[in-house]
């Protein structure tokens, strides 16, 4: 398939959405393995989509558009002067064990080295700071950069006290303003869920589009004329933009989908498995890990981990080219099928977590980039939700329905007996702190631990701890991470009610490792 699709004519438009997240994790202690989630994804995902958009937009700019959302828990990690000085250092590690290797596997692992390199250059030459880089684009209307609730609560869940949603959402977006510059326009709401008039806290919090599932657009009331191809908005004034599910299903399938091809990189066979960890200790590793160096490809999928073939690069390049044609010749076909039936310009929407592309499927940046190479062969015009909205077309008044992108398609993943515990105890926990709020503390100690306090409930409220405990992977960390937050909350509380309970080291202490949101307003909790 050589991208000479043959009709000229724009068939019609489409959005990739992306939505980059991390919670967050930030320790004071080198090596840790938060460390090491944040830098495999800066590695892996945020640096090569940066490259590929950046080197898009010269050759193709009006083509090169993407919406991105970025957490601001991911944001308030990415600004960091520490981690942006250790990140080198990581790599310069991963480069020490490479070098290390027996011959073939060395000559195997070549690729890999390359990438080690070009991504530390690229660092080096912005001085780590990925931020800017993303407000340039942003700038340039090639990225329309979406915001997210404070710390990825999950909404509905939050909803008795509505006052917790109003602070995960300005929240939010008073850092997004103080990072990038801009005030959002767009949110990426977490797990994409939605519940009955939300709509109303975003509006007045200035928030003008979101993303559902295609079921809380197909689902609204009434039933939207144009189904997902094209948005709506609801009687409060946010306009929601619905997934399209056969614009997601061949890219994030775990069955069906290209990231399960043979010749691409293997996911689960790392290095750091099959070190010994003497070997990682003298490099400051204090456990055995994923290093994020793999260099076997999949192979098949009935072959053991131990008997994969090596990665070629050269093989999964094309591949990746490959699947892009497939992508869009399919995409093609579905808008000439909806032109046909119809007297719009549909519109079709492609939103998947960004750490997807690079982190979980290597070849995914490339596999982006000859999305914007090829669109226009096949009649495809690429856009981002920004763009669309600027056009100020005519939407249907419609009422979303309560939904997510979860599996089941509502709130059962984020509420279920394994992760239930968690919403009476960040309920009680909201409950108090909007009480609280509402009283009048005007001295600056107070206000101080009532600021600290939000950024605790805050912390303790995200949908990734409930997601880990559901799935079953790193399930101790995750209830640690609650109960590490809520103690903290409960402490400062304590230290409200009662001066003579005062700990001011405490204080210091959980100042200095939960910075984050540090324009916070006590102000959002009140009644």
């Amino acid at each position: 398939m050589n991208g000479n699709y043959p009709n000229k004519k724009i068939l019609g438009k489409l959005a990739i959405v992306l939505h980059a997240h991390l919670p967050y994790v930030r320790k004071n202690e080198k090596n840790s393995l938060e460390e090491d989630w944040l830098f495999q994804a800066i590695l892996e995902c945020y640096i090569p989509l940066l490259q590929v958009i950046e080197s898009s937009q010269k050759e193709n700019p009006l083509n090169t558009k993407l919406t991105i959302s970025l957490s601001p828990t991911l944001l308030s990690l990415l600004q960091n002067e520490k981690i942006q000085e250790a990140f080198p250092s990581w790599i310069k590690t991963r480069m020490y064990f490479l070098n290390d290797l027996p011959p073939k596997e060395k000559v195997a692992a070549e690729f890999l080295m390359r990438n080690l390199n070009d991504k530390y250059l690229y660092w080096q030459k912005h001085y780590g700071n990925l931020i800017n880089r993303f407000k340039i684009l942003n700038q340039s209307g090639n990225l329309d950069i979406l915001t997210c609730a404070a710390t990825h609560g999950y909404l509905p869940i939050l909803r008795e006290n509505p006052e917790t949603v109003r602070g995960q959402i300005n929240t939010a977006i008073v850092s997004h303003k103080k990072i990038l510059g801009t005030d959002p326009l767009g949110i990426w709401l977490p797990e994409c869920a939605y519940y009955e008039n939300l709509d109303e806290i975003l509006f007045d919090s200035g928030i003008r589009y979101a993303v559902l599932d295609g079921h809380g657009i197909l689902n609204a009331s009434p039933r939207p004329r144009y189904g997902v191809y094209a948005p709506i908005c609801s009687k409060n004034g946010v306009a929601f933009f619905g997934r399209d599910s056969e614009s997601t299903l061949p890219v994030w399938s775990a069955k069906d989908g290209f990231p399960g091809d043979k010749v691409y990189r293997e996911f689960h066979k790392d290095l750091g498995w099959e070190l010994p960890p003497s070997k990682l200790k003298k490099q400051g590793i204090p456990s055995v890990r994923p290093l994020g160096l793999k260099y076997y490809k999949i192979t098949d999928e009935k072959v053991s981990l131990g008997n994969k073939d090596f990665y070629i690069e050269s093989e999964a390049k094309n591949k990746a080219e490959e699947h892009a044609d497939t992508y869009l010749l399919a995409r093609s076909k579905q808008l000439e099928h909806l032109s046909l039936s119809s007297s719009f310009e549909p519109l079709l929407i492609a939103p998947f977590d960004a750490e997807l592309f690079g982190h979980w499927w290597y070849e995914g940046p490339i596999f982006i980039e000859n999305i914007f190479k090829k669109a226009t062969k096949y009649s495809i015009t690429l856009t981002n939700l920004r763009e669309i909205l600027m056009q100020k077309p005519k939407l249907q008044i419609c009422d979303p329905s309560p939904s997510s992108w979860g599996q089941g398609g509502y709130h059962n993943y984020w509420l279920n007996d394994k992760n239930s515990w968690i919403v009476p105890e960040i309920t009680k926990a909201g409950t108090k702190f909007v009480d609280f709020c509402s009283k009048n503390f005007n001295d600056a100690f107070s206000i101080r631990l009532l600021k600290q306090a939000a950024r605790e409930l805050l912390l303790s409220e995200s949908s990734d701890w409930s997601f880990i405990l559901r799935a079953g992977t790193t399930t101790e960390l995750a209830k640690e991470r609650v109960e590490r937050h809520l103690f903290r909350f409960w402490k400062l509380i304590e230290m409200l009610k009662n001066s003579s309970k005062t700990d001011l080291k405490f204080l210091e202490m959980i100042e200095e490792e939960d910075k984050v949101f540090p324009d916070i307003k006590i102000d959002d909790w009140q009644k």
